[in-house]
């Protein structure tokens, strides 16, 4: 048997969706984190649906303490913005598990109501279901993942739809937030400077614009090129922001 974990935080836009997508699970074990929307109100819709509440401590252990919580030790982690097809829920469901395995799948991220193929958005596989009394999220507050050395990786072929961002306000705010856990995860074990903070927003941009061919992208792919310029350059300048709290502190 499977539970399902999902994050949420007024999560409430794509969540009918993603929950109907799951009705066939054993399990859905919903963490959320301070929702102010109808989120609770959309989940007890759903019978297989169990809602805790609690504090966020960054992504990797927030993940990590919501697999804690679900009754089964199979995990499948979604995000309250991704819809397995019925495709996937099917292969899933079929799999014959090894405990010793973690599975991936494909991801197709959309924005604005397209696929996005460009800016290193696709071809996107993640790692997504695994036991959890092998392995478990990093600790890492962003860009978390499964943690899988020394584990063999299956490969399922239906696709996950990752609904990312719906506006460029969503972009600001996501900006905001992970420039935020990466000063916090980083302070005082990395270095940084206003320069260094320049030089990684001009190679995220030309990263994504050119060598992930952003420029394919019309609109879309400047949008989500300048976000990751964005995000790089406040990323660094945050650190290097808190770097210098946390010196002028000790003197």
């Amino acid at each position: 048997m499977i539970s399902v974990t999902i994050l949420t935080k007024n999560s409430a836009e794509y969540l009918c969706e993603v929950l109907t997508a799951l009705r066939n699970f054993d399990e859905v074990l919903i963490y959320d984190n301070g929702s102010t929307d109808n989120s609770a109100e959309i989940a007890r819709q759903f019978s297989n649906v169990k809602i805790h509440q609690g504090l966020f401590f960054g992504f990797g252990p927030t993940h990590n303490h919501a697999s804690g919580l679900a009754k089964n030790d199979w995990i499948l982690s979604v995000d309250a913005d991704e819809v397995v097809s019925p495709q996937l829920a099917s292969e899933i469901l079929a799999a014959a598990l090894d405990e010793n395995c973690v599975y991936s799948f494909p991801r197709d991220n959309y924005f604005n109501g397209k696929w996005i193929k460009w800016c290193g958005w696709y071809p996107d596989r993640v790692v997504r279901l695994y036991n959890r009394n092998k392995t478990r999220f990093t600790d890492a507050h962003v860009h978390e993942s499964i943690i899988d050395a020394h584990m063999k990786q299956v490969y399922l072929q239906s696709a996950l739809r990752h609904y990312s961002y719906r506006s460029i306000s969503d972009f600001l705010a996501k900006m905001q937030s992970y420039s935020h856990l990466f000063a916090s995860q980083y302070q005082g074990k990395k270095k940084s400077s206003p320069l260094k903070a320049v030089s990684h927003a001009f190679f995220a941009f030309f990263k994504s614009y050119i060598l992930k061919r952003g420029f394919l992208g019309g609109y879309e792919g400047f949008v989500i090129s300048s976000y990751n310029a964005h995000t790089a350059f406040y990323k660094y300048l945050k650190l290097y922001e808190a770097n210098r709290k946390a010196k002028d502190s000790t003197r």
